[in-house]
């Protein structure tokens, strides 16, 4: 039976064009041109994923992932974002998209990663073994030489053979889960269940569930008990990620496990035993949360057994080009190619970029550049995205670069490109085409607009 998938675009070209590409590739597609459209065709019928633009029309990629979650909190999702979205873009990933995909998009990609995202098991990346000292790869995971990556590591090792519930800090991207797996592997809890959840996917309604599990007749809808992940991370470690996502009542519940070390499902009357070490994540300091009042501060207290602040990558630039042949290596085992390296400018650009998305974001790039190297044996700095190449070169000041003609790869690449440029010239008319202030309403710097004004000089 064939895969059956929703795409969401308002760009009707872009989305047609796509959707004949998917159908003559085995799947079964339909479309939706607003986010309003879309919902109500996911509401109607069964779909195993969806493809959708950040930017509709009628919503963002943010409101639209939310809906959909309400509706189905496990539902696969892809989202289509343009070059001045990519970091609203890596923000959604928090709510439990599966993966981000820049324009213009490029088909193979595409199809890599919805055959990832409709085959992807529940566990997710294992961590790396941390009991040597020395920075090295494993099987999965590169650990790094830089110092903050030492010192994140001497606090691993120091508080995986205890019992302590954990916090984790940092940005989207940095891999908090990873860590997390790294610490229950490295404690005597090893033999036993590894279990996380994401709280930010998570409606309020089903939270209770999700968390504890229910029994028949709880609510309509449970047509049978369900085991939660408590149960399910029994003797084992519960790792749950973006927890100031919670409701307050529902804390105000895992603050009473965590004391008395047992629960009740939803809507039945046994209690079952909760041996469970907690492992928490979040991206927001849960103090600060606290004075908010978003966070119960007894419950923080509870979990501020430990705490770790995961660096990002930006601060840890010794580890990119080793993380990057990492990547390397693993998408060409994933795609089945023979790239060999680096260009010297690809890794000064990877250098000098910032990485809003970190790991995850370094990742990606590497899997795309890898996927649009079709020949030679070294990744070249014309298959990066022009955010990071932007940031190797310093001829901000000296103007708009000499106009260089579009290389068009394919009819999906022209049209994403095409519709890339509708808004820029939309926006540089809206303000008599001053740079500058085009810039800041795209969200990008003047470089980056300088290399797709070039880029676009074939659609003038």
């Amino acid at each position: 039976m064939p895969i059956k998938l929703l795409i969401i675009d308002d760009d009707v070209d872009l989305c047609q064009l796509l959707a004949r590409y998917l159908l003559k590739n085995g799947y079964e597609v339909e479309t939706a041109y607003s986010g309003n459209k879309g919902i109500a065709k996911y509401k109607a019928d069964h779909f195993d994923a969806v493809i959708t633009d950040y930017r509709l029309g009628d919503m963002d990629g943010v409101q639209l992932v939310r809906e959909l979650k309400e509706l189905n909190s496990k539902v696969a999702v892809l989202v289509i974002t343009g070059y001045s979205d990519i970091r609203q873009a890596i923000e959604v990933t928090r709510l439990g998209v599966f993966d981000y995909i820049p324009k213009p998009l490029v088909p193979e990609e595409v199809l890599e990663l919805l055959k990832k995202m409709t085959t992807r098991q529940q566990s997710g990346e294992e961590g790396p073994s941390i009991k040597s000292n020395s920075s090295a790869f494993t099987e999965d995971y590169y650990i790094g030489k830089s110092k903050p990556t030492a010192v994140l590591y001497q606090q691993v090792n120091v508080v995986a053979p205890t019992d302590y519930s954990v916090i984790l800090y940092g940005e989207s991207g940095t891999g908090k889960e990873v860590i997390a797996r790294t610490i229950h592997q490295n404690s005597k809890r090893a033999g036993k269940p590894f279990v996380a959840l994401d709280c930010g996917t998570l409606s309020r309604e089903l939270a209770g569930s999700e968390l504890f599990g229910h029994v028949k007749g709880a609510f309509t809808g449970a047509l049978q008990d369900k085991e939660g992940h408590f149960e399910m991370a029994n003797g084992g470690t519960l790792f749950l990620d973006e927890i100031a996502n919670l409701s307050t009542d529902i804390q105000a519940i895992l603050l009473r496990i965590i004391q008395e070390r047992k629960f009740k499902r939803v809507g039945g009357n046994k209690e079952i035993a909760a041996d469970v070490r907690i492992i928490v994540a979040s991206n927001e300091e849960l103090k600060m949360a606290c004075q908010k009042g978003r966070f119960r501060e007894d419950l923080y207290h509870r979990l501020n057994e430990f705490a770790i602040h995961l660096p990002a990558l930006r601060d840890r630039k010794e580890d990119i080009r080793h993380l990057a042949e990492f990547f390397l290596k693993k998408s060409c085992e994933e795609s089945e190619k023979q790239v060999e390296f680096f260009s010297e400018p690809v890794l000064a650009a990877f250098q000098r970029y910032d990485w809003p998305g970190n790991l995850r974001e370094l990742r990606n790039a590497v899997r795309r550049a890898v996927l649009l190297t079709t020949s030679g044996n070294a990744i070249e700095e014309d298959v990066l995205l022009p955010e990071i190449i932007s940031y190797s070169h310093m001829e901000l000041d000296a103007g708009p670069p000499d106009p260089l003609p579009v290389q068009e790869q394919d009819l999906l690449k022209e049209v994403a490109g095409r519709a890339e440029y509708q808004v820029i010239m939309s926006v540089l008319q809206k303000v008599n085409f001053n740079k500058k202030k085009a810039a800041e309403l795209l969200k990008i710097d003047r470089k980056t607009l300088y290399n797709k004004l070039k880029l676009f000089q074939g659609m003038e």
